[in-house]
């Protein structure tokens, strides 16, 4: 834990960035400020100044200090990459950071596309998950964490493979999506992202594991 103190503290930094920006900007912001956006960049729904302008970072601080400790105890974390263990301390930051640009940005009157930004963000994430899971070994933090991926490695490596190819997919159309805006598409690559390794791994525990409990 140590060898990353001074990331841990930079990220949760960068996390609170928007509460700062917020306080400074407090009487020029709305007394509702749209948080939630639409492909086509208009808002759908609102939360109160003081919960975005507070609320908002403190929850994503929680989320990232607690994915970042589920990093540290695993038991596991020696067989995550550098970058996978980087990748999990920067995507609160670069979200909350894209918080304070569209919920701001937009109360402030700057013609930003949200819908772009946030397409290009979720796009682009899924890409980069989807180019390391194939790479990614066993761990209790990353990856498809399921009993039968966690007690075979083959289960485990094959998996991966396939969700790495199917996540590069879905992120590549989201991206594409973003000049197309069918906003149910999102779901059903998400979905899509989840269940189809899911199935698979339990398919292939079906078809191989009891081979391995025989042996």
């Amino acid at each position: 834990m140590k060898k990353y103190r001074g990331t841990l503290i930079l990220t949760s930094i960068i996390i609170l960035l928007p509460i700062l920006v917020g306080v400074m900007l407090w009487d020029r912001l709305p007394e509702q400020i749209a948080t939630h956006f639409g492909m086509d960049g208009t808002p759908n729904d609102w939360t109160s100044k003081g919960f975005t302008v507070f609320g908002i970072p403190v929850i994503l601080l929680g989320m990232h200090l607690l994915c970042c400790f589920f990093l540290f105890v695993d038991p596991k974390r020696q067989n995550m990459s550098e970058k996978l263990k980087n990748l999990v301390f920067w995507i609160f930051p670069v979200a909350s950071i894209m918080v304070l640009i569209s919920c701001y940005g937009y109360e402030l009157g700057y013609e930003l596309n949200i819908g772009l930004l946030s397409g290009i963000f979720a796009g682009t994430l899924f890409l980069i998950i989807g180019n390391y899971l194939p790479k990614c070994k066993q761990n209790y933090t990353m990856g498809i964490r399921l009993p039968w991926t966690l007690d075979d490695e083959e289960n485990w490596n094959h998996t991966h493979r396939l969700a790495g190819f199917i996540w590069v997919l879905c992120g590549f159309i989201m991206l594409v999506n973003i000049f197309i805006g069918i906003e149910w598409l999102i779901f059903g690559l998400l979905a899509v992202m989840v269940l189809v390794p899911t199935v698979y791994s339990y398919l292939y525990y079906k078809k191989h594991g009891k081979k391995l409990e025989e042996n």
